[in-house]
């Protein structure tokens, strides 16, 4: 089937990204906005854009029966769903199904196996792949969740059955701790996917949070990518992505890209897909979970492959073979790169989002960077949508080259009228366990305890500042003595002042020492 014209069912940089390789291709795009994006860059970049009329905010862009008419009213022959919002709902695909549209992205039915992290799971031991020790299921009660944990040992994570992006999962370190992770769990999976059902894993020593790119076309081809390392997060949350990762090496990633085959071979995957894989120390790999969309941090496989994931996805759902495109020697990494995220939010009141109009914005620009992003100055930053403002993505031929290329660049990066994260993600690219390529997914916390343990100065240095400080006060008090014509008739004034400059001097010299 030959497409000449797509809806993206999305908003912000990932609209406009799958818009820009639709331009490259001679396809024309249908943009669809909820009523505070009306002015959003993706509104103004696609040839049609369409209203979206019953909710506000981003309930808009989930109504599938308004997004199916409108697709069907501009005569789009398949609609690109991005990630986020309808991108791994099958209700979604199904609908679009019927009404005789196409969908880029895998079957209705491999999308329900693959929803449920449980279902999954069970899916993936029966072809042999390696999981994380923990329920098949999810847990029935409190009691037989809690009685899983004792039974393999603190601590453990509670993760939602359903649903990704780190919501609904919890980490527990003790018995004690329990039961309010697993009300605060539960709650969370209801909020954010209708479904509170959780579920018990073994937390790994030292876990990498490392993933597995793939690609399925409809003659049953698979093809796997170099791997994503994403270990750096906060509560679940990736912050910085490179690929390939520091710590795979040769004879790891070739078993990693195996399995990950293996894995989407077994449930006849179509289309762009992520197998998600947590990595203890000792380079044991278990399955996490599969993402049956295109990930946020595409940009760093398509710097060291060379290839538009997006394009691949349209050739995929245009019926093209994988195999005469991607020969699998082709698939090795050429050079490095790392993908930073700039949010709106304020590291110094513990992330909060920190929404506000943008009065002047900067992209950063020199070689080898990238930077996919929506915002404009004038535009928006609203608590209503992900804080995501850009993905700044560096390269270079080796990591340190990649590391020094993403800096420069985020150090360039100007975004005024809201805090961003930008100064903390330099200092991650600085903190030595990240720049030696010896992290886990703790490195977050590891930096904040330092920058936590350096405003806190010991007991020491605050009595040398204090010292410091009553010296300064004392030099003052004397000054003010001599100016109201108490000084000793025996000194001269000119003496005394030179005395008193001098003393000030000293004063400072050691006050200044002794702080640091």
């Amino acid at each position: 089937m030959k497409l000449r014209k797509i809806l993206v069912a999305n908003r912000g940089e990932i609209a406009i990204r799958v818009m820009r390789t639709c331009r490259d291709l001679g396809i024309d795009t249908v943009a669809i906005y909820a009523p505070d994006d009306r002015l959003g860059m993706h509104v103004r970049y696609a040839p049609q854009a369409y209203a979206l009329h019953s909710r506000a905010g981003g309930h808009a862009y989930l109504d599938i029966e308004q997004i199916v008419d409108i697709a069907k009213k501009a005569g789009a022959d398949a609609v690109h769903p991005g990630y986020g919002f309808l991108s791994e709902n099958p209700q979604f695909a199904d609908a679009l199904k019927q009404a005789g549209i196409g969908f880029i992205g895998p079957d209705s039915g491999v999308m329900r196996a693959m929803s449920s992290k449980t279902k999954a799971r069970q899916a993936m031991q029966q072809a042999g792949v390696p999981v994380v020790p923990g329920l098949q299921q999810a847990a029935s009660s409190e009691q037989e969740a809690f009685a899983c944990a004792q039974q393999m040992g603190f601590p453990v994570m509670l993760k939602a059955a359903m649903g990704g992006g780190g919501k609904g999962m919890r980490k527990v370190d003790t018995a004690d701790a329990f039961s309010s992770a697993w009300q605060a769990a539960r709650s969370e999976a209801k909020a954010s996917f209708g479904d509170d059902a959780v579920y018990v894993e073994k937390f790994l020593d030292q876990p990498r949070h490392i993933e597995v790119q793939v690609f399925g076309d409809e003659h049953g081809c698979v093809r796997a990518f170099t791997e994503r390392e994403c270990s750096v997060q906060r509560r679940h949350q990736k912050i910085i992505e490179e690929s390939p990762s520091p710590f795979v090496d040769a004879a790891l990633r070739e078993r990693m890209t195996q399995v990950a085959c293996k894995a989407a071979a077994s449930v006849g995957y179509v289309g762009a897909g992520t197998i998600e894989f947590l990595v203890d120390a000792r380079r044991n790999f278990y399955f996490m979970e599969m993402n049956t969309r295109l990930q946020v941090e595409h940009p760093i496989t398509e710097m060291v492959s060379g290839l538009d994931l997006v394009k691949l996805q349209i050739d995929v759902a245009q019926g093209q073979r994988l195999d005469k495109q991607l020969p699998q020697h082709f698939l090795q990494p050429r050079g490095w790169s790392m993908e930073a995220r700039v949010c709106a939010e304020d590291p110094d009141s513990g992330f909060l989002p920190s929404p506000g109009v943008i009065r002047e914005f900067r992209q950063p620009g020199g070689p080898f960077v990238r930077t996919d992003t929506a915002a404009y100055a004038g535009s928006e930053i609203t608590t209503a949508y992900d804080p995501l403002i850009a993905k700044v993505i560096g390269w270079g031929n080796h990591r340190q080259a990649a590391l020094t290329c993403l800096d420069r660049a985020l150090a360039e990066f100007i975004v005024k009228g809201c805090k961003t994260n930008t100064m903390f993600v330099r200092q991650m690219l600085r903190f030595a366990p990240f720049y030696e390529g010896v992290y886990d997914t703790s490195v977050v916390q590891q930096l904040q305890q330092q920058q936590r343990q350096q405003q806190q100065p010991d007991w020491f240095t605050l009595q040398h500042h204090e010292m410091g400080l009553i010296g300064a006060a004392l030099l003052n008090f004397e000054r003010e003595r001599r100016l109201q014509g108490r000084v000793s008739p025996l000194v001269s004034a000119q003496q005394q002042d030179s005395r008193s400059w001098k003393s000030w001097q000293v004063g400072c010299v050691s006050s200044n020492n002794m702080v640091k």
